[in-house]
């Protein structure tokens, strides 16, 4: 097939659609790049839980996919709204790259040396509310930017260390910039973190079909069940949550964390575990951990209002 991969033109966009554009190419078919400048890349002076939304980083490839332009668009998964436009449907997910947090630093070694009121860039909720919970005494400022941004951000004094996906500096080659790996347990991964996903038109079949071989099963149950946990959530980036799933076999285990980025509310935690085989059993797992969060969520006082972060 002749194939055009609709991408963002930040440089880890770019890679992981080289990334994609390589395989398929690997297996017989023609592909071209379509590099595009979306409404998350272009505002940079506001949250994004402020302006729409991680949607921002996809409509424009979207129409460009609706309009013909484009066969697919690759997504870091993280940034895939939960619900996507009627007419649209995610074909593939690759295997997932480090799902790990990346603590990053010229000065410091890790979190646990950083001086108090120390400054740390972060525009993501959910690092903001489990960084509070860890530490309350660090001072938490906003930082937006491609990647390359926010390490020039930091270079320049800005910040005492930021708090990055492990995925896209691995990805970029940027592996020395990682002081530290928060693990699971301490800094709980966002939803799909480190894993892409593949965007078609729902009427592609034929796109669908030449994009199997890329699929990795493993990984899809796993963010399946971890979309599933912000969908009913009512996750966006306007949402601190956190939804993370291993896989032992047939085995799924998936652990989801709320907390309140002001620090008002202590953290909440659930988890569950069940045999799944298929995406359905993995969906259904992470809607029953998302109905005991809430319930913890509730008693805690926290609250569900997005509106309100």
């Amino acid at each position: 097939m002749k194939l055009t991969i609709a991408t963002r033109e930040s440089r880890l966009a770019l890679w992981q659609a080289e990334h994609v554009k390589a395989l398929l190419e690997q297996q017989g078919h023609s592909v071209t790049l379509l590099g595009m400048t979306t409404k998350g890349d272009q505002i940079l002076d506001r949250s994004l839980s402020k302006v729409g939304g991680k949607g921002l980083f996809v409509k424009e490839l979207e129409v460009a996919l609706e309009e013909g332009r484009a066969d697919l668009a690759v997504h870091s998964l993280k940034d895939v709204p939960m619900e996507l436009p009627e007419g649209f449907a995610l074909a593939c997910v690759m295997e997932r790259e480090d799902p790990r947090d990346a603590f990053v630093s010229p000065k410091y070694a890790n979190l646990s040396a950083l001086p108090q009121g120390a400054v740390v860039g972060t525009s993501s909720l959910r690092r903001v509310a489990l960084l509070r919970a860890t530490r309350p005494d660090l001072k938490i400022e906003p930082l937006r930017g491609n990647l390359d941004t926010r390490l020039r951000k930091l270079d320049e004094g800005q910040y005492d260390a930021i708090v990055l996906a492990a995925a896209g500096l691995k990805r970029l080659g940027l592996e020395n910039r990682i002081r530290s790996v928060f693990a699971p347990g301490e800094m709980l991964p966002a939803a799909g973190q480190g894993a892409l996903g593949i965007e078609i038109r729902s009427d592609r079949q034929d796109v669908a079909v030449a994009l199997a071989p890329l699929v990795h099963q493993g990984t899809w149950l796993r963010v399946a069940a971890e979309r599933a946990v912000s969908r009913a959530m009512g996750g966006s980036c306007s949402m601190p949550l956190a939804a993370y799933a291993t896989l032992d076999g047939a085995t799924l285990l998936i652990q989801a964390a709320w907390g309140d980025p002001e620090g008002r509310v202590a953290l909440v935690r659930a988890d569950a575990t069940v045999s799944v085989a298929d995406l359905s059993a993995a969906e259904a797992l992470g809607s029953q951990v998302a109905a005991r969060l809430k319930e913890g969520v509730l008693r805690a006082g926290g609250s569900l209002d997005t509106e309100k972060h």
